[in-house]
């Protein structure tokens, strides 16, 4: 048992819970949760700490699952792999692809946790392929009181759809068996074209595109893509220097730099926005997919993620975009959309349509509230659901008309956790008691 404080990657959502435990295997948390349980302390799981909110905030038992970060299995035939709760996105990709596997698609950023990542609803972009969560295949969810219960499609099918993306209300998911995929090499192209022509093209690129998204800031009539693809061709990883160039020196140290300036110096960020765009470039990869699709990312920034449907992608885009170059608001940093299949987890952002995630930026100690709102009310209009791991306003009244299964969930939840031992202060606000 450790006391202290907790805070996220960003440093900007902190707590002191009464007790921060970190159990190494089920046996140890089935004790910490009996313990939490005894005293009528209400329970949240902290992963790696990459959400922009206060999900995971408490004052009563936070549990990290660092030390349970196994692989407890790979079947190479089937594709099915086991593993631990705490394990994260990178060393996961890692290990399958030594057994021929992979993530059929990931965000880009690997340093979530699976269970973190997951119950948030993390997605990559690919039209064809579907959120994060919609490759588990099996949950294991330790109970309020300890009880540990394997829920699948065919065990307990509405706690299946609940639990993938369950935002840490049901239950500490403890491990998972996913479905992987043979493991693939992708093509990647990263460039700059033409603001315009992205949007007037925007279904073709997404529909011609094995995975496609981009950047886009504000003030610059340039947006930065990525396009990617999988080929039969071998595994070239860029030379270490012009990787640390491109990942390290660019994406990250001269824009936390045009960032700073930005900050320093609103009246620039025009022009230093279009700076960012014209030193983009272009880069060209072929490596392993996961090594594709991650990259690192040190810019220090807070973010709020929406989804809408798919066909109202162009128009909202255009809408942020001149909302962000209004002279209220100074935003040096870009908004990022990509493209996910849908799939039937109940609280799902991607839940039942083909699905654009649009998600807004801002860099630290910068004001970002009257920002994100405004954006918000933009995607509200497009019947939009918010990221779980990310900033937004929205409350469980209001949210409830945007998902078709809500009353689902919240039934499971009921069944799973009566006493709602899960909760804080989030989970209220956006599930309801």
């Amino acid at each position: 048992m450790n006391q202290g404080s907790w805070r996220n990657f960003a440093g900007d959502q902190v707590c002191r819970p009464r007790t921060i435990e970190h159990p190494g295997t089920a046996a140890e948390l089935t004790a910490v949760l009996e313990r939490a349980d005894a005293r009528g302390e209400t329970v949240r799981v902290a992963g790696s700490g990459h959400s922009f909110n206060d999900a995971v905030l408490t004052e009563g038992t936070m549990i990290s699952l660092a030390r349970m970060n196994r692989v407890l299995d790979i079947d190479s035939t089937s594709g099915l792999v086991r593993c631990e709760a705490g394990i994260s996105l990178g060393a996961l990709s890692a290990a399958m692809w030594q057994q021929g596997l992979a993530f059929a698609n990931l965000g880009d950023i690997d340093v979530q946790s699976i269970a973190g990542a997951t119950a948030t609803g993390t997605h990559g972009t690919g039209i064809g392929l579907p959120n994060l969560s919609a490759s588990l295949r099996s949950i294991e969810l330790t109970t309020a009181d300890g009880r540990r219960v394997e829920i699948d499609a065919d065990s307990d099918p509405e706690a299946y759809r609940a639990a993938r993306v369950g935002v840490g209300a049901l239950g500490v998911v403890s491990a998972v068996t996913l479905q992987a995929v043979p493991a693939f090499t992708l093509s990647g192209v990263d460039t700059v074209a033409p603001r315009a022509q992205v949007l007037e093209q925007l279904d073709d690129l997404v529909d011609s595109n094995d995975h496609f998204g981009f950047f886009a800031f504000a003030h610059s009539p340039l947006v930065m893509t990525k396009t990617w693809n999988r080929t039969s061709e071998a595994p070239r990883p860029l030379p270490a220097a012009a990787e640390w160039i491109q990942d390290e020196l660019l994406t990250n140290y001269t824009f936390w730099a045009m960032c700073r300036l930005g900050r320093a110096r609103p009246q620039w960020i025009p022009a230093v926005n279009r700076l960012c765009t014209r030193l983009s470039g272009t880069t060209r990869r072929v490596d392993r997919s996961y090594r594709v699709f991650a990259t690192p990312r040190r810019v220090p920034i807070t973010e709020m993620e929406y989804a809408i449907p798919r066909e109202h992608a162009a128009e909202a885009v255009r809408r942020i975009l001149a909302l962000a170059e209004e002279s209220r608001f100074d935003v040096p940093v870009p908004i990022e959309v990509r493209f996910v299949a849908p799939d039937d987890a109940f609280l799902s952002p991607a839940g039942d349509r083909p699905t654009c995630y649009i998600a807004v930026h801002q860099f630290e100690n910068m004001a970002w509230d009257n920002y994100f709102r405004a954006v918000e009310q933009i995607m509200i209009g497009y019947g939009g659901r918010p990221h779980w791991g990310k900033r937004h306003f929205r409350t469980a009244a209001d949210l409830a008309p945007e998902f078709p299964h809500w009353d689902r969930f919240a039934a499971v939840r009921d069944r799973l956790d009566p006493q709602r031992r899960f909760t804080n202060a989030y989970v209220e606000r956006v599930l309801g008691n």
